[in-house]
């Protein structure tokens, strides 16, 4: 790789492997866009949820026709604005348990993905990403110069998914990974774009590693020649 050129990063993995995590420092590592492609698809769940629809195609169809979603960034992160105003401001919002209970069908709808991955091919237009999200190594981006697919045993990763939401600090391991079990089934059975390891990516398992040694390795092998 040129040091100029357009560099595309993308990260894959079921939920709980670390993704957002990684790709947020890998990119800060790199001086790339993070482009969180799975807030984007939470966005869209909570206008569902805020305007009281239902969850099908004929809904979203009309939904999506008045839908403005824009990201705004501060240098660490990204933040998510639905329709217009500082006070549309969903970058909380999108992490809801009741966001979290739907995102997976308002994402499995044909005109979702559709709308969202042509929103995401135009944001990393002419400049250098880490991309991570469910299909972003498939479909989204199938031609990035380097692909990593995340995974993590299914316990460790309810573990993480406790820790890093407060929401759960109640809820026992075996429901939290219960419940991303049946997520896990949901995402790898749809029948658009569902997850799965692209042929050329690096499949990282990250049970048992610290943060700082996975973005290490994964950001040397993103920015290698």
């Amino acid at each position: 790789m040129t040091a100029h050129r357009r560099i595309v990063v993308a990260i894959d993995g079921p939920s709980g492997a670390g993704k957002s995590t990684v790709a947020r420092a890998v990119a800060r590592r790199l001086g790339f866009l993070f482009l969180d492609t799975g807030a984007m698809y939470r966005a869209v769940a909570l206008a569902f949820l805020r305007r009281s629809v239902g969850i099908d195609e004929e809904s979203s169809r009309r939904l999506l026709a008045g839908l403005r979603l824009r990201f705004s960034e501060d240098g660490e992160r990204m933040f998510l604005r639905l329709d217009q105003g500082p006070e549309d401001d969903v970058t909380a919002a999108i992490r809801t348990p009741e966001v979290t209970a739907v995102v997976s069908q308002v994402s499995a709808l044909a005109s979702v993905r559709e709308k969202l991955t042509t929103e995401q091919r135009a944001i990393a237009a002419g400049r250098s990403v880490v991309a991570e999200g469910r299909d972003t190594t498939t479909v989204v981006f199938p031609d990035a110069d380097r692909k990593f697919f995340l995974t993590a045993m299914l316990e460790e990763r309810a573990r993480r998914r406790k820790a890093e939401r407060p929401e759960l600090a109640g809820v026992p391991i075996e429901e939290i990974a219960a419940e991303m079990k049946v997520r896990d089934e949901r995402d790898r059975t749809r029948a658009i774009a569902p997850l799965a390891e692209a042929k050329d990516a690096i499949v990282f398992d990250t049970t048992g590693l610290a943060l700082e040694e996975v973005v290490e390795r994964i950001a040397a092998q993103a920015g290698a020649s």
